[in-house]
């Protein structure tokens, strides 16, 4: 039997990583087989790629952003994704492609289309069986992350990760089936008990 592949989105800051260890931690007292990745990353291939777009130091334009990212997508979805699902495991990855048509395709100006034939080629069309997005303001976020050193997309202005935000709410009309909207400004527990919630409509 084919295994469950669960994505989680949201901007920078939105507590992902957390609510990621809570339900891996939830699924497997349940029982299941998880495995639990991260984009870009998640392969020696991908974690070298993710250096290079976090690196603060770098300047790296819109389109070679979008590539680099599809290019690690492509690296983790032929070597992790896929045979794990094939095994009949959970994959719990944090960002997939939603994040390129938000990131580079809407808040970076290159358009969804661009960013879907890219990815599409990247992925070979898979798509997540459900989406978590976690919905954060941006001016939380930026509390959040209070004095932490901040990566090259962190760094970037208010107005650009105010462009994600809406670039994700725009998403979500447009793929209703596929994403559960959470809203992450409350308490962490409150948002772990929604997620599983809705995950277990999915297992």
């Amino acid at each position: 039997m084919r295994g469950k592949f669960i994505s989680f989105e949201g901007i920078d800051g939105c507590g992902k990583t957390t609510q990621i260890k809570f339900l891996e931690e939830y699924l497997l007292k349940q029982g299941y087989n998880i495995l639990v990745l991260r984009e870009p990353g998640g392969t020696k291939v991908g974690e070298k790629v993710r250096d290079i777009l976090l690196d603060k130091n770098n300047f790296i334009s819109p389109v070679t952003e979008m590539l680099l990212y599809a290019s690690s997508r492509a690296q983790l979805v032929e070597e992790k994704i896929l045979p794990a699902l094939e095994k009949g495991q959970i994959v719990i990855l944090d960002r997939f492609v939603d994040s390129s048509y938000v990131y580079q395709g809407y808040a970076r100006d290159l358009g969804m289309e661009k960013v879907k034939l890219v990815n599409e080629i990247a992925t070979k069309g898979l798509l997540p069986d459900v989406t978590i997005y976690i919905d954060i303001t941006p001016e939380e976020a930026m509390k959040r992350r209070g004095k932490r050193e901040a990566d090259r997309l962190e760094k970037e202005s208010y107005e650009f990760h105010k462009k994600v935000r809406e670039g994700y709410l725009k998403l979500i009309k447009g793929y209703s089936e596929r994403f559960v909207f959470i809203n992450g400004m409350k308490d962490s527990i409150k948002v772990h008990q929604e997620i599983i919630d809705a995950v277990e409509k999915y297992l």
